[in-house]
């Protein structure tokens, strides 16, 4: 109780802060003139890999020149809006850059990114165990680039600013009339005004040799093992690893970029060239045409055309290339699986289909013949054949595929390392890794569907109810109370199941304080749902109607399933969604379909307008919420917490007052989110608590001023009448209570 009261006094202050500071902010906001917009920079940009000639600072919006930038395992895309768009791998909060406005030039690292916005700030997401996210109080800054874990700032004057890791490359105070900078592995390099070069940081590779022997430069490039210099002739010059700096014969080049083992660059006439080692496909450029900015990462390439589409190559988002990922041209299909990185498809026939990562061997399944239904593991794929028994194919550490002596089966599904079969008579059997007691299923009687996850087996009975055994850390073995349950689906920490009225039920990550929380056992609010699909860390629910509603990560894209029509079986995969349509047809949402939707001068689909800190050591991105709505609300999309953005934007990140008000929510909401969070039962109360604050919002936001005051004046009466009687209660004693 004690705890509840201090809660709801704080919340109570906030609440009213905001109640009597509204009405001066949105008057403030109102009456702000508006920022000139004919002082201009024109400088280079560059992303720590790569150039774009002929930025402009401080432009008015849509004035933004496009550009991308590669980190270690997420890409980055600045909008000719000034917004910016993300992809790729979000464990420590590097995507979240959907809040971002006024920005002229992005950067990535190796988890983290940077944003230099227009009128000379910076902000930065993700990774910050080093501090390299510590860019706050940096002003009057030209250019930034990002390092594996350091962060450089190229301020007007011709200094050079860096947070970060310490180990040299932070070492550029002393640095003076500098017009670019890069930032690579542990190094940091400078572009002088008379076309020389400086450099800091490592040297292990001779990455940093002869640099300062340079002259005629335009623009630096450093990787993780290496340094590009662009000559003014369109030759290049590479000092460092031996791969990475076969360049000699390079002309007419006009941009470099450098990634950790290899070096990309940009002709005059749009097209690319590359050297390094090609084992993952990050030099094949020699297809690109019409490219205006090329950007270098860990083991990939990316390039902006002249469209404002995207193109890249490589493990550009950490994950197997997709050397066999071609489903838009499958037809005849009648059920579809996803593993973790491939995808497998049942034809009309009984002939299998698969596609995507086959390092395993998990997509040889060519020669299968008279199979009645799939099922897809992470690196393994396994079939039921017409006669009862079963075939699998893939990974085989744990015994997963040991599934040849089984008969009279009617399903299988697939988890990370083991299969577990249904019989005809109901009864269950599993093979493979039995770390957390995934496959003591043997007693199991009844049933008659399975599911896999992670390291958990969920089954449905008979009689509508479900039992679980295994890993059961996140929750998601809780299934024990669910009753009238038709199907079920077992994802990497969650367990979902559909009801009998088309409504869905979910257990697992949502359940604080869990790390692996996404909003992906969101479910509560379905309706009309006829399967679900639990992948990695994202559920997906397909409709009566043959449409589809998804919640979770979606930082790959896997949820952007909005517009998908006619469809009749779904499955969710570790980083993707597969679904199968009425005609037989199947389409796919992932990371190569989704960065084929960018459009960097069109309206390319946001990213999530997630608000988040600077993470350290021990952090998790999908599970700790570090503001209080957030931790309310349990989701950062919530509506609420929208229009409470909505609010911050318009009225307090405008004027001084406002700024300081969001600085001290900021500094002082982590500890109560926290608290929250750890403390489920506090979160209906929080949320009343914010309905004073959530109303004002949208009033200010949505209503006319002249009618704003009035309205917010009674909403300040109702937030403070009962604070008032409640003291005055408490002062009369408890004969009054």
């Amino acid at each position: 109780m004690k705890h509840t009261e201090i809660l709801f006094a704080s919340l109570f202050s906030l609440a009213l802060v905001f109640s009597l500071v509204l009405p001066a902010l949105a008057a403030g906001a109102l009456a702000s003139p508006p920022l000139p917009d004919d002082h201009s920079i024109i400088h280079s940009r560059i992303d720590g890999s790569g150039l774009v000639p002929s930025m402009i600072l401080n432009t008015p919006p849509g004035n933004v020149t496009p550009m991308v930038a590669v980190g270690e395992v997420h890409i980055v895309g600045l909008k000719s809006d000034g917004t910016a768009v993300a992809m790729g791998s979000n464990a420590l909060c590097q995507c979240y850059v959907g809040c971002w406005k006024d920005i002229v030039q992005v950067a990535a690292g190796q988890g983290h990114t940077v944003g230099l916005r227009s009128d000379g700030t910076v902000v930065a997401v993700g990774r910050n165990w080093e501090g390299q996210c510590n860019v706050g109080k940096w002003t009057d800054i030209v250019q930034v680039a990002a390092g594996i874990r350091h962060t450089v700032g190229l301020k007007s004057d011709g200094t050079v600013v860096a947070v970060g890791d310490y180990g040299g490359e932070r070492s550029v105070w002393l640095w003076r009339n500098i017009v670019q900078i890069a930032a690579g592995g542990w190094e940091t390099v400078g572009l002088e005004s008379d076309g020389t070069v400086v450099a800091m940081g490592d040297n292990y590779y001779g990455q940093r040799s002869d640099v300062c022997n340079w002259t005629g430069i335009v623009q630096v490039a450093t990787g993780g093992q290496h340094t590009v210099g662009l000559k003014a002739d369109g030759t290049v010059v590479a000092v460092g690893c031996a791969g990475a700096c076969n360049v000699d014969a390079w002309r007419d080049i006009v941009q470099v970029g450098a990634g950790t083992w290899h070096t990309v660059g940009l002709r005059s006439n749009g097209t690319a060239v590359a050297t390094g080692p090609t084992a993952s496909g990050q030099c094949d450029v020699c297809n690109w045409t019409d490219i205006i900015q090329i950007a270098a990462g860990l083991y990939s390439a990316a390039g902006l055309k002249s469209d404002g589409t995207v193109v890249a190559v490589g493990d550009y988002l950490d994950w197997p290339r997709w050397q066999c990922h071609d489903v838009d041209n499958w037809e005849g299909i009648t059920q579809v699986a996803a593993g973790w990185y491939h995808t497998v498809g049942l034809t009309t026939d009984g002939t299998v289909l698969a596609a995507g990562d086959n390092s395993a061997g998990q997509c040889d399944v060519s020669a299968w013949m008279d199979i009645i239904q799939v099922a897809a593991g992470s690196y393994h794929t396994a079939g039921v054949k017409s006669d009862g028994t079963v075939v699998a194919v893939g990974g085989t550490s744990q015994t997963q595929c040991d599934v040849g002596d089984w008969t009279s089966i009617t399903q299988v599904t697939a988890g990370e390392r083991h299969t577990v079969g249904l019989k005809t008579s109901g009864t269950v059997v599993a093979a493979g890794d039995n770390l957390y007691g995934e496959c003591n299923v043997g007693d199991w009687t009844n049933i008659i569907q399975v599911a896999a996850g992670c390291y958990h087996t969920v089954g449905l009975k008979s009689d509508r109810t479900v039992v679980a055994v295994g890993d059961n850390g996140y929750g998601q073995c809780n299934v024990g109370g669910w009753v009238d349950i038709v199907q079920v689906s077992a994802g990497w920490h969650d367990t979902v199941g559909l009801k009998s009225d088309g409504t869905t039920v979910a257990a697992g990550a949502e359940n604080p304080p869990y790390e692996q929380d996404y909003g992906q056992c969101n479910v509560r609010g379905w309706r009309g749902i006829t399967q679900v699909a639990a992948g990695w860390y994202h559920t997906v629910g397909l409709k009566s109607n043959g449409t589809l509603l998804a919640v979770g990560d979606n930082g790959l894209g896997q949820c952007n399933v909005g517009n998908w029509t006619n469809m009749i079986q779904i499955a969710a995969g570790g980083i993707h969604t597969v679904g199968l349509k009425s005609d037989g047809t199947v389409v796919v949402v992932d990371p190569p379909t989704e960065l084929a939707r960018w459009n960097l001068q069109l309206a390319v689909p946001p990213s999530p307008c997630v608000e988040v800190p600077p993470v350290h050591e021990d952090f998790n991105c999908g599970g700790l919420w570090c503001f209080i709505a957030t931790a309310a609300y349990g989701t950062p999309m919530a509506e609420e917490i929208q229009i409470l953005r909505d609010f911050r934007d318009v009225y307090l990140l405008t004027n001084t007052l406002g700024q300081a008000l969001v600085d001290f929510y900021y500094s002082v909401s982590p500890p109560i989110a926290e608290f929250i969070t750890e403390h489920p039962s506090l979160k209906p109360i929080v949320r009343a608590g914010l309905v004073p604050v959530v109303a004002m919002s949208a009033i200010a936001i949505h209503i006319a001023w002249t009618r704003n005051m009035a309205i917010v004046g009674l909403l300040v009466l109702v937030s403070v009448a009962p604070a008032v009687w409640a003291a005055r209660r408490r002062g009369r004693g408890p004969e009054y209570t």
